[in-house]
């Protein structure tokens, strides 16, 4: 299995130059935990999560820049889900962005693995 099975492919974005505030919004009305930061060109630049925004409550006026994280680990179609899942457990992050020529067309979460486990597309093995 691999990324593009797993995949979430509506994926909401955010500029760096948008409060972040409206990060909040979008995270909330969306249920999600996370967004991909990106330029005008669509070029992901970075990601703000629920984990920047509670750590700056309280500071007024920042915009998605001041919290974002600039350190994004990406992967393509074709990465295999085992792949994934070492990246994001050694890492220790939620979610990685899914680029495909440079482009966002994806991204795949903790969730979207736990899914796939629950839908017995993918199976957990014993080391």
């Amino acid at each position: 299995m691999i990324a593009q099975d797993i995949m979430t492919r509506k994926v909401y974005t955010i500029r760096s130059d948008a409060s972040a505030q409206e990060a909040a919004q979008l995270l909330d009305q969306h249920r999600i935990s996370g967004l991909p930061v990106v330029d005008e060109g669509s070029d992901i630049i970075g990601i703000v999560t629920e984990a920047d925004i509670i750590s700056k409550v309280d500071k007024e006026g920042l915009r998605v820049s001041d919290i974002m994280s600039t350190e994004v680990t990406s992967v393509n179609e074709e990465t295999p889900v085992s792949e994934i899942a070492l990246l994001l457990t050694e890492r220790k992050i939620k979610r990685v962005p899914v680029v495909q020529d440079g482009k966002l067309v994806g991204i795949v979460s903790r969730a979207d693995i736990v899914h796939a486990v629950a839908q017995g597309h993918l199976i957990i093995r014993p080391w």
